[in-house]
């Protein structure tokens, strides 16, 4: 008999970042689609979602990817429910409000690789530190790109499983690389970071490498963070060709910092400091190709006749690509009608 084994993924309560958990189960001439995935119920009083005495939760299937790392296997991203079939408060999926797929999101997921044995990043001597950053951006050899063979098999994993992954690259601090989702529509691209998120941290497990999601990992050093950059668009951005649009939907952001820092990641404040490529937590600007900007103009949009995108440059590398995805469009949203026209 045909059995196929089906790996539920979703988020728990923890807070202020939440958790990735998974389970397995079988199935019995599995239809391959995500339809054929039945919801599925798990202890959430073991996940900080639900107390001992109504404990059930449940998750419900909403995407599927072929796991070629195990054989006949998919991963089933889902989200979850409580027992009456609402969506939980730490189901950050639901609340996104982006029914057509008009937002197009793009994001740069950066993370620091730790070794469980030295508990310092790849190619940090114990007791100091490596060479000052500079060499290890994009950088080729055993000097400078550490774990390569690990960043390249999750890559095809990613690539087998049809994540649209866009590129990876090895980032500015030793142990520090990157990978970028793009997807039409917010849920979409929120699935397909996750599920990301999950092939990294398993397999690293063989290799004692344990990934570290902190926006600042290596304390107030003179060392970059990580951040999950967000570029995003929609019809009007891709089709205006109107600077005076593109100001007036930046503008938008700067009453609204609160708003987005809130859900842009725990200790967002050690990375967002002003140096290193960042704006002040506090403060909010914009500009063309300005890294150190809140929101970056990219040239290319410029060029192509204000035409294209904008690069959100605050989310942490732990933020929930769901409520970053959330809040920028409700932001985007409330732009002024009459600008849209």
């Amino acid at each position: 008999m045909n059995k196929t084994k089906l790996e539920y993924i979703w988020l728990d309560g923890h807070k202020p970042t939440q958790s990735l958990r998974s389970k397995t189960r079988i199935e019995k001439n599995f239809g391959g689609k995500l339809e054929d995935c039945p919801i599925w119920n798990f202890d959430g009083s073991s996940t900080e979602q639900a107390v001992g005495k109504a404990s059930d939760c449940l998750l419900r299937p909403v995407a599927i990817f072929p796991d070629t790392a195990r054989r006949n296997a998919f991963l089933v991203m889902t989200e979850v429910l409580n027992a009456d079939g609402t969506p939980h408060a730490s189901n950050a999926r639901a609340t996104i409000e982006d029914d057509d797929n008009d937002f197009w999101f793009g994001f740069e997921q950066e993370y620091f690789l730790w070794d469980t044995e030295t508990n310092l990043p790849p190619g940090f001597p114990i007791g100091g530190y490596p060479a000052p950053q500079g060499p290890y951006y994009c950088s080729v050899g055993a000097k400078n790109a550490h774990c390569r063979q690990m960043i390249e098999e999750h890559l095809d994993l990613c690539l087998d499983a049809g994540i649209n992954v866009e590129g990876i690259n090895a980032e500015v601090a030793a142990g520090q690389w990157e990978f970028q989702v793009f997807s039409k529509g917010a849920r979409a691209a929120g699935d397909q970071v996750w599920v990301a998120r999950y092939l990294l941290e398993r397999v690293g497990e063989p290799y004692g490498i344990a990934i570290d999601w902190h926006p600042k990992p290596l304390g107030q050093t003179d060392w970059n963070g990580s951040g999950m950059h967000a570029n995003f668009s929609n019809s009007l951005m891709r089709e205006c060709g109107s600077k005076e649009v593109y100001e007036t939907i930046c503008q938008a952001f700067a009453p609204r910092i609160d708003e987005h820092i809130s859900v842009y990641g725990a200790d967002n404040d050690q990375r967002l400091t002003g140096l290193h490529e960042t704006q002040c937590i506090s403060k909010f600007s914009y500009g063309i190709s300005d890294r150190g900007a809140s929101i970056r103009i990219p040239i290319t949009t410029v060029d192509s006749g204000w035409r294209g995108y904008l690069e959100d440059r605050r989310p942490a590398s732990n933020a929930d690509p769901y409520k970053v995805a959330a809040e920028i469009i409700k932001t985007v949203k409330g732009v002024d009608v009459e600008v849209r026209a």
